[in-house]
């Protein structure tokens, strides 16, 4: 016999709503910032970034996708189109013949650096500036605490209620 859900109480459910709705406006804010001031999506974004931080500016397939949590062929997709704006571009990996790399092309770098300036602005203009260092503090302990329990979850079967 199913047992009845522990309902969020008004307080609860106000905290989850208010940070799902605020999670979902910011995001499409800043998304929508990022496309018309570079012309950049999230994704592209995500991948450029990614392999700009990297020493080499270019990493295997395969460890992007986790480092994105993407399935492979998402990111073959989305790869193929940036491939095709000649900001990235596909080689064998050296380390292994069944592997790909995805290497960061010098105008991917340009894209990315000149992007990046104006993103930095819009994230402090709507989240960073909004705050204080111990909000900011505060969302940090917070949001390490879930992602540490998310990360120490397992992702099947999870969603059954407890007895």
């Amino acid at each position: 016999m199913p047992t009845e859900p522990k309902w969020l109480d008004p307080r609860e459910d106000r905290a989850w709503r208010t940070f799902v709705h605020t999670h979902h406006q910011l995001s499409v804010r800043l998304q929508r910032h990022l496309l018309q001031a570079s012309g950049l999506t999230e994704a592209d974004y995500e991948i450029l970034a990614i392999l700009s931080e990297h020493p080499s500016g270019r990493m295997p397939a395969q460890e992007l996708c986790g480092l994105l949590l993407w399935e492979k062929s998402r990111l073959s997709h989305q790869v193929r189109r940036m491939q095709e704006r000649g900001l990235i571009t596909r080689e064998p990996n050296p380390d292994d013949a069944r592997s790909t790399m995805i290497r960061l092309l010098p105008p991917g770098r340009r894209t990315i650096e000149e992007a990046a300036q104006q993103h930095v602005h819009n994230v402090r203009r709507h989240f960073i500036d909004l705050l204080t260092p111990d909000e900011l503090d505060t969302l940090v302990a917070v949001h390490e605490r879930i992602l540490g329990h998310l990360n120490e979850a397992p992702v099947r079967g999870e969603d059954t209620p407890a007895a």
